[in-house]
């Protein structure tokens, strides 16, 4: 059986010398030890046993605790996905999707440059990882967020005297990509959808997902705010109720999130009603029973004692994963795709036949049909995001800037703009009385 690994050091002693040591084992699963000053057991050696433990819990991976080297960049992207960990966390302790974004630039950095020394990470193997994202076709503001990820990386190890100030100074001095200045992927800006098209997409979502998708349209908050959504978060005292999520986007500057829900959002949210006031209104968990349910009351046979036992055997013995309380981003964007596929159908031969399984259909495709079908759907699709955007700009439209930006939340007009698109009749009217 092998030893188990302690990364708390231990305190033993060294027999050839009667002094005290100190063995642990680091992040890099890498046996460390320490001979002590002083004899085993007196107040010298104790108290250094005790500085060290202090050191290793402020800075576990710091080398001079270990040996007299140069860190390797496997163990800087190791040391610092470890802080991620723990640093990038939602009050209910679950990890933000900051902690994907290191994994997706650590592997990428861990392929090229992992057992390198990490003075060997400069400008050029900067911008080595950055061509491999413009190869694989990443927008030009994805490949700008990782790399400035990359330097973040490097900061965090000049604070843990893991990397040379050198090399942090040295990679400040990669820019960002420039829109039109580089041979990376361009996206498409972010607008607001027709309300015809998301009416066409309602009626193949279920209950829950429909009220999400109303919820913002009522309100124009942010997809994340809607799926968090919870009675105990409402103040339901005044005529136009006031959701204060526990968390969102801005919670980590101390800001506080006010989103007004109106009377028609109001009655939305009523027929939406929970066993406790902490359960989330918009729920998976829910929407799956409320889909079992309302199959076994059209079943038209019995329930067999013998077909529910099997049943019984069958969950037992492969027990699939139960509904998540709440709607992640990716389940429900997925949902929101699906509907959209199905309100939207491709022409043949790209449609889905109904007699045909989906891996039979997909393996039927060509290269140039499977372009064709992601170009259809990407044409075709919208995302919860955009709901934002439209109800910005209808706000704006009707109130003006100042009441757009004061309905989204935003603490700068800057911000605003980029969500509501500029009102041109309103310059047509102008021109129209004065050209």
């Amino acid at each position: 059986m092998p030893r188990t690994k302690k990364s708390t050091p231990s305190y033993l002693l060294h027999p050839t010398s009667g002094r005290g040591r100190a063995v642990w084992t680091d992040a890099a699963s890498v046996r460390q030890f320490r001979l002590l000053p002083g004899p085993f057991n007196s107040p010298e050696s104790l108290a250094a046993f005790a500085t060290l433990q202090l050191e290793l819990m402020a800075a576990p991976h710091h080398p001079a605790l270990t040996a007299a080297r140069v860190v390797s960049v496997n163990e800087l992207l190791l040391a610092y996905a470890a802080h991620a960990e723990r640093h990038y966390r939602l009050p209910d302790g679950s990890p933000t999707s900051e902690v994907w974004e290191v994994r997706i630039v650590s592997r990428a950095v861990r392929a090229l440059y992992g057992e390198r020394p990490v003075t060997e990470l400069g400008p050029l193997a900067i911008k080595a990882a950055r061509q491999r994202w413009i190869d694989e076709e990443r927008s030009r503001t994805e490949c700008n967020r990782r790399v400035g990820l990359i330097k973040r990386i490097l900061k965090w190890g000049v604070s843990e005297e893991l990397v040379p100030p050198a090399v942090f100074e040295a990679a400040r001095t990669v820019a960002g990509l420039q829109r039109g200045r580089s041979a990376a992927r361009e996206k498409d800006p972010v607008g607001p959808v027709d309300d015809a098209v998301v009416d066409a997409t309602v009626p193949f979502l279920n209950r829950h997902v429909c009220g999400l998708v109303q919820f913002q349209r009522l309100t124009g908050c942010r997809p994340g705010e809607a799926r968090n959504l919870r009675w105990c978060d409402i103040d339901t005292t005044g005529a136009v109720w006031v959701y204060r999520p526990a968390h969102h986007k801005n919670s980590w500057r101390g800001t506080r999130r006010d989103v007004a829900i109106g009377p028609r959002a109001q009655a939305l949210l009523l027929v939406y009603p929970t066993p406790h006031p902490t359960d989330y209104l918009f729920s998976p968990r829910r929407a799956v029973a409320e889909q079992l349910a309302e199959r076994a009351a059209r079943r038209a046979t019995p329930r067999w004692p013998s077909h529910l036992r099997r049943n019984a055997q069958k969950r037992a013995a492969a027990p699939g994963r139960p509904p998540a309380e709440k709607y992640s981003r990716g389940s429900y964007e997925q949902a929101v795709d699906r509907a959209c596929d199905r309100a939207f159908p491709p022409p043949p031969p790209l449609a889905h036949p109904g007699d045909e399984s989906a891996a039979a259909w997909r393996a039927r495709l060509t290269a140039e049909q499977r372009d064709a079908l992601l170009a259809w759907q990407k044409s075709h699709r919208w995302s919860p995001n955009q709901l934002r955007h439209t109800f910005a700009t209808a706000v704006r439209k009707r109130f003006g800037t100042e009441a757009a930006r004061v309905t989204l939340g935003h603490s700068s007009l800057d911000v605003t703009q980029v969500y509501a698109e500029r009102d041109d009749t309103l310059a047509e009217r102008v021109v129209a009385e004065l050209g």
